[in-house]
């Protein structure tokens, strides 16, 4: 299952550098994954500083 990025996303785009398949984008108001892309890896969980990436 593809994580999600949370409303406590505070933009600093550490998740994107970090994902392997480049699943995440700066959305309007805060950085999003690409279901169909994401592989579940959890990269993303691993560094970001609010913990706003979960799994779904």
């Amino acid at each position: 299952m593809a994580y999600k990025i949370s409303d406590d996303c505070i933009s600093c785009g550490a998740c994107e550098a970090e994902c392997p398949v480049e699943a995440i984008s700066q959305g309007d108001d805060k950085y999003v994954i690409n279901a169909d892309a994401c592989l579940d890896c959890g990269a993303c969980a691993g560094v970001c500083p609010v913990e706003a990436p979960q799994a779904e």
